[in-house]
């Protein structure tokens, strides 16, 4: 386990940690920015629990007070899901956030940053950020691509979201050299949807498999982390066809009013959710499920 004087490693995360069992990591803005009270805590909680239905430790990640916080107890993560005016971190602000003593939610990159501070190898997620549509003018593009790029930290995903430039987000992480693995799928996910029309660049069917990959890499001394692209259950699913109208509507409203920048993500997955009458909230909270499941038994493996 590592440690480290500006993080603070929850007992029973640093525990597993010295024992070699076990920990998944998990990202907080999810419960600051992806849902409302008490909807953000009721879908972390039952999160946690499908790691520990696995047989891993879950570690939640967030900023609390300006200490970089891995694994959190139910009363702080009740605690954070109420948070107002809660800052979304990413690299360039994580450390902003700790140095002014603030508290925040941690993206896919700086959930990252600090799993491998911990030393914990798996993280489980909603979706990644990616290339945004338009990015060619723009120049929109998530930290979470060049983090993947540099951290060697497994991401298990639902592939980018949806409301992305898929081609683009994979030319990109083909550039930087990031493996993109589908979980038992010849083609790529797209979050609410089981299929894009993008092949998978990787193809694995195990847990076993993927922990291989992820050692082999390390062994050859090939830096940086591996994306995951887990399908969401097929009964779960809204497909791509359907969930295009909505995505086509939920951008228009966001250029009209001007939307740019971090808050762009959240409004449009909100505007999403009153569009889709809910339903891609559901879905949201499946995959999540479903990624931390998966990402339990990578860890295991591991």
């Amino acid at each position: 386990m590592n440690t480290h004087p500006l993080l603070d490693i929850h007992p029973e995360v640093a525990e597993a940690l010295s024992a070699g069992r076990p920990v998944v990591a998990l990202e907080s803005t999810i419960i600051t920015h992806g849902m409302p009270w008490p909807d953000n805590d009721a879908m972390a909680q039952a999160v946690e629990s499908v790691i520990r239905e696995e047989g891993a430790v879950p570690a939640t990640i967030a900023v609390i007070d300006g200490r970089l916080r891995v694994g959190l107890s139910d009363e702080e993560r009740r605690e954070l899901a109420q948070t107002q005016g809660a800052l979304k971190l990413s690299r360039a602000d994580l450390a902003f956030a700790i140095s002014e003593r603030r508290s925040g939610g941690t993206t896919v990159a700086a959930t990252m940053i600090g799993a491998q501070m911990a030393g914990i190898s798996v993280f489980a997620t909603g979706g990644i950020g990616g290339v945004h549509k338009g990015a060619e003018t723009s120049f929109d593009i998530s930290a979470d691509l060049d983090e993947l790029a540099r951290t060697a930290v497994i991401v298990v995903s639902a592939g980018a979201k949806a409301i992305l430039d898929i081609e683009k987000t994979l030319e990109v992480l083909e550039t930087r050299g990031v493996p993109v693995v589908t979980f038992g799928s010849d083609v790529m996910p797209a979050f609410w949807s089981r299929a894009s029309r993008h092949p998978a660049p990787l193809r694995l069917d195990t847990a076993e498999a993927i922990a291989r990959f992820h050692k082999t890499r390390g062994d050859m001394g090939i830096a940086g982390g591996m994306l995951v692209a887990n399908p969401v259950p097929e009964n779960e699913e809204i497909p791509a066809d359907e969930m295009a109208g909505f995505i086509a509507a939920a951008q228009e409203e966001a250029t009209r009013q001007g939307v740019t920048g971090k808050a762009v993500t959240p409004f449009l997955l909100a505007r999403i959710v009153e569009l889709t009458g809910g339903r891609s909230l559901a879905t949201n909270i499946a995959l999540v499920k479903n990624n931390a499941r998966l990402a339990a038994r990578i860890a295991r493996a591991l």
